[in-house]
C-alpha cells in the first residue's frame, strides 16, 4: 500500500502508455444503467490504481486527499469508520493512526460482512442497534473516539426526496 500516491497514473503525454477505453458490447440481461456503470467502473483510474495499490475501493484515494489537506488522522487517535465496506477508508484510516502498531484504534462497522484488515477492529450490524452499541462500548473501554468517518447510504428506492430523507436520517443519527 503507496501512501505517497495521490492520484493514480495515467497515460499522460510522454509516458509511453496510452489510454485505451473498454466499451461494454453485450448487454444481455443488464439494464442500461447496469451497462453504463459498468463501462464507468472499468474505464476509471482509479478502481484500476486500487487494485495495483491494494486498496479496497477508489474512495480511499478520497479520503487520502481529505487527510492531506485537512489533516485529520492523527498517529494515537481512536477513528470511527461507519458503513466501512468494502474498507477502503479502513485501510487509510489503520495506516495514518499506526492502528497496527497499537498506536491507534480504528473500528469500523457496517451491515454486511468485512473481509479483515490489519489494525481495524470490525463489528458487522446495524450501527443504531443495541447490540451493535453495546460492542463499540465494550472495544472503546471507556475511551473517546476522536474522528467519526461515514460513507453510509441508505438503499435507494429510486425516488429523490424518499432517498433524500433516508440519507439525511442516516446524517442525523451518525451526529
Amino acid at each position: 500500500m503507496t501512501q505517497g500516491r495521490k492520484t493514480p497514473k495515467t497515460g499522460a503525454k510522454g509516458s509511453g502508455r496510452r489510454d485505451l477505453s473498454v466499451r461494454v458490447v453485450t448487454a444481455k440481461k443488464r439494464t442500461v444503467s447496469s451497462k453504463l456503470w459498468l463501462e464507468r467502473q472499468l474505464n476509471d483510474p482509479y478502481v484500476s490504481a486500487a487494485k495495483r495499490d491494494g486498496f479496497r475501493s477508489r474512495a480511499a484515494y478520497k479520503l487520502s486527499e481529505i487527510d492531506d489537506k485537512y489533516r485529520l488522522l492523527k498517529p494515537g487517535q481512536i477513528i470511527l469508520d461507519l458503513g466501512a465496506a468494502p474498507g477502503g477508508w479502513s485501510q487509510i484510516a489503520a495506516a495514518r493512526v499506526k492502528a497496527e502498531n497499537g498506536g491507534g484504534v480504528v473500528i469500523a462497522i457496517d451491515l454486511v460482512e468485512i473481509a479483515a484488515i490489519p489494525g481495524v477492529e470490525i463489528i458487522k450490524g446495524d450501527f443504531l442497534e443495541e447490540a451493535s452499541q453495546a460492542k463499540l462500548t465494550d472495544m472503546l473501554a471507556g475511551r473517546r473516539v476522536d474522528l467519526v468517518l461515514s460513507d453510509m447510504a441508505a438503499p435507494s428506492s429510486g425516488h429523490r426526496q424518499t432517498d433524500h430523507l433516508r440519507i439525511m436520517g442516516l446524517c442525523e443519527e451518525a451526529l
